[in-house]
């Protein structure tokens, strides 16, 4: 398929087949200005941890460097993840495997195929450029860890509308390098909501700008719309919309955290932060499963600014009285939250 000329070559996985897949990458650049892998069987992994024939490996199913790449069809990848997900080895194998993992692939189409377990993110895009995400299911247990369903990181043009993703954790992630990034129409749950970030880990510098999130659901999350960056980070986050948003018993509804600390880590003196700014969450309805449903706790050494809360319509699941907090953080806000932002 890759060192074909011409154009339109397909690599076919057959429909009434199942194969059985080691890690492996397909390589770059190919001589047609486009390829597809046009998936309608089955794929799966090795059957556990044991059977994988390199655990070093940081990708299952990897494609590095195809311009006009199309991966469609109406067929299945199963990652077998469960071996993974238990304790003992997710410590020592904390970075493996994404299921699947693209790099470098310009003009990158994803539509229709259904993603099962992942041992760890469902789909990750790193390094590429106008990028189509569409009518995909990613599937997962909702406590299995790390799980995400669509993890980018360093893309531009990103667009994603009308899938479903079910998982362990976020629905989709968003991190340093995410420009121009396009989310509608998602339905999701379980797992963490929509996230970008974290940000700044270690001190890191991060960029995330021009996000849109319109139209989607969060079904039973543990998070909705949420922002959240390391202490001490560098960089900024900016120009971000989660509008039109359904909620059905999600933990916490709108939270953007500057204070985010993962397991297993002490708190430290804050010296610099991510720069939050132009963020806007419009038009939420629903149920939230506790009573505080909207939570900005941004950093005392940067604040966040132009944070607008509007039209946002939450109720609680146990008829309790909503609780919002917000800590240096200035804009505007409506309805029965004016207040909670300082203004600027």
């Amino acid at each position: 398929m890759c060192s074909s000329g011409g154009s339109n070559k397909t690599l076919l996985i057959p429909s009434d087949n199942t194969f059985l897949l080691q890690p492996l990458v397909f390589q770059g650049p190919c001589n047609s200005p486009s390829v597809q892998v046009q998936l309608e069987g089955k794929i799966v992994a090795p059957l556990n941890k044991a059977a994988w024939s390199d655990l070093e490996s940081c990708e299952w199913v990897s494609f590095n460097k195809i311009i006009g790449l199309t991966v469609l069809g109406s067929g299945t990848i199963n990652g077998r993840g469960s071996s993974f997900w238990e304790v003992k080895y997710f410590f020592i194998l904390k970075e493996v495997k994404f299921q699947l993992h693209f790099e470098g692939c310009n003009n990158l189409e994803i539509n229709g195929i259904t993603s099962f377990d992942s041992p760890r993110n469902h789909i990750s895009i790193h390094d590429c450029r106008q990028v189509k995400i569409t009518q995909i299911k990613l599937i997962a247990p909702g406590d299995s860890p790390n799980t995400d369903g669509i993890d980018i990181s360093t893309s531009i043009d990103v667009e994603i509308y009308d899938t479903t993703v079910g998982t362990g954790d976020d629905c989709v992630a968003l991190n340093s390098g995410s420009i121009n990034i396009s989310i509608t129409r998602m339905q999701c749950g379980p797992g963490h909501g929509i996230s970008v970030g974290s940000l700044g880990k270690d001190g890191e510098e991060s960029m995330v700008e021009n996000v849109q999130v319109t139209n989607c659901t969060f079904n039973e999350t543990n998070n909705g719309a949420r922002i959240k960056t390391w202490p001490n980070g560098k960089g900024y986050a900016r120009n971000i919309v989660f509008k039109d948003i359904t909620l059905t018993e999600t933990k916490n509804p709108i939270i953007i955290d500057q204070q985010y600390i993962d397991k297993g880590r002490i708190d430290v003196e804050e010296s610099s932060a991510v720069a939050i700014s132009n963020v806007t969450f419009t038009n939420f309805h629903g149920t939230s499963r506790q009573d505080e449903i909207i939570k900005i706790d941004c950093s005392e050494v940067t604040s966040c600014k132009d944070i607008v809360l509007d039209r946002i319509d939450i109720t609680t699941v146990d008829g309790k009285k909503p609780i919002v907090e917000c800590s240096n953080a200035y804009g505007h806000s409506t309805n029965a939250y004016d207040g909670c932002l300082k203004t600027q």
